[in-house]
């Protein structure tokens, strides 16, 4: 596993890579890419020049002496005074995270990781989507985010290097906000942490509960995917009342998908197709009948009785009523896996237990969001 840690200032990025390397066993890598003065200042490692292998720490002579602090991406340009040179940030690092490997591009930091793919690194270098694009491509790669409330960061960087809330939230929104920013890699990120812990342990504890080596971070299981493409069918719906998606499976494998609104050839029930669904009958005393299908009806009569067969499972992000119940257990579904509740859950779970069909609750805490992935991202075929 290769985990990317991004995330605003101060947030604890270096603590969850620490915790890593020392709880999980991950290798630091860093990139240095050429010229790079800055990202050395920011916390990065000295200059690689051996394309693809590991390096020691090495820092070039000319570049370390007498370099200070301008105006630089990161948090010592916050304060008045000069940065500390460029050894001193290289000796804070080296006895925190050991030596890490260092490469000189994507390319070649790529071309490791795919290598050794059985083994597990780290790092908080690829901090724009530029350089995350690479790597998305790989299955074993995980995008994790740190953030922190606003006022807990700026109170840990007094700590380090003491500003004015002003500067500190100007350079937030720089980094948040501007060029190459954090905001472009949000919809990528596979995990989210919010470090407002009191402490070290409660955020150790925290990451512990969160199972990072878990392979459902990177790969969803089945019910994941399956409850996930049921949510993308309820994006169909048209129905007024809510959206509601299923899809039915059997040996993992999709037979048929389905979602509510009214049947083919009627206008949508968004747009007036269904009185019931919209309310546009005149009293009480002259209710109109819903002509919305269900989605649950919608994919079993894609499907129909001889192509459920045995075993299948039928998965909905809403708990069936009891008309579909009745429909779901006379074709022969065996398994109903839901996730939001519904009015009727234990009329229906009575009916279900009754016939012997299967019926659980797929837990969305326990789910694991798969990110946006650009296709165009692509390095030398690699």
């Amino acid at each position: 596993m290769f985990i990317a840690i991004i995330g605003t200032r101060f947030a604890g990025k270096s603590t969850v890579e620490e915790y890593l390397i020392k709880n999980h066993q991950f290798t630091p890598v860093r990139l240095i890419e050429p010229n790079d003065g800055e990202s050395i200042l920011e916390g990065n490692i000295g200059l690689a020049n051996l394309p693809g292998a590991i390096s020691s720490l090495t820092v070039k002579t000319s570049d370390a002496q007498g370099h200070k602090s301008n105006k630089h991406q990161s948090f010592l340009s916050l304060s008045p005074l000069p940065s500390p040179s460029i050894p001193t940030v290289l000796d804070s690092i080296t006895k925190r995270l050991g030596h890490p490997l260092c490469f000189s591009s994507p390319k070649d930091l790529l071309l490791f990781v795919t290598t050794h793919w059985r083994e597990n690194f780290v790092t908080c270098d690829l901090d724009r989507k530029t350089l995350v694009d690479h790597f998305f491509r790989r299955p074993f790669f995980m995008l994790m985010n740190i953030d922190a409330p606003l006022i807990d960061r700026f109170m840990r960087c007094q700590n380090f290097q003491p500003t004015n809330l002003e500067e500190f939230v100007r350079e937030n929104d720089r980094l948040v906000y501007g060029t190459q920013s954090l905001h472009e890699l949000w919809d990528q990120v596979h995990v989210n942490v919010v470090n407002g812990f009191s402490s070290i342990d409660k955020l150790h504890g925290h990451l512990n509960s969160l199972d990072l080596l878990k392979a459902e971070h990177l790969r969803p299981s089945w019910d994941a995917y399956f409850m996930t493409l049921a949510s993308l069918a309820s994006q169909r719906s048209n129905c007024m009342k809510r959206r509601v998606g299923a899809v039915l499976v059997r040996d993992n494998r999709v037979l048929a998908t389905g979602y509510n609104g009214t049947p083919r050839g009627l206008v949508n029930c968004n747009e007036g197709g269904c009185g019931h669904c919209n309310g546009t009958y005149p009293s009480i005393s002259t209710p109109i009948e819903c002509v919305c299908l269900h989605a649950e009806e919608n994919a079993l009569l894609e499907a129909g009785r001889e192509r459920i067969g045995l075993n299948a499972v039928l998965y909905c992000n809403t708990c069936p009523c009891l008309k579909c119940t009745v429909k779901i257990i006379q074709t022969g579904v065996k398994t109903v896996v839901y996730n939001l509740a519904y009015k009727m859950d234990k009329a229906s779970a009575n009916l279900f237990q009754q016939s012997g069909v299967d019926l659980r609750r797929y837990d969305p805490h326990t789910s694991f969001r798969l990110p946006l992935v650009n296709d165009d991202a692509q390095i030398n075929g690699l």
